[in-house]
């Protein structure tokens, strides 16, 4: 198996999200399982194809961050990596707080 490094620490990090193939349209919700400045993991039997560019919501305790990203590795039936390509700059004081409590 080919294991990647990432570039930040990945913390545990449960949350719904939303994903959307932008060039299909075709939707995906799920559960993230970790989550980085850089990206996350979740969690889907039905996985999009590595290279496809995504928008997302990610909502936690009534909080809602927006990004664009693309799937980094898929894996059928278990999941897939997504990495921010684009995140607003008003989303960002968002992650940082989520990652400050998973570090608790």
């Amino acid at each position: 198996m080919n294991f990647e490094r990432h570039r930040a620490t990945r913390r545990a990090f449960v949350a719904l999200i939303d994903l959307t193939d932008i060039q299909s349209e075709r939707r995906v919700a799920a559960l993230t399982k970790d989550l980085s400045l850089f990206g996350c993991s979740v969690e889907t039997v039905n996985p999009f194809s590595t290279g496809t560019e995504v928008r997302l919501r990610i909502w936690h305790a009534g909080v809602n961050f927006y990004a664009e990203g693309k799937v980094a590795y898929s894996q059928p039936n278990s999941g897939m990596g997504i990495a921010f390509t684009a995140v607003e700059s008003s989303n960002l004081p968002i992650l940082d707080t989520w990652l400050a409590h998973s570090r608790k």
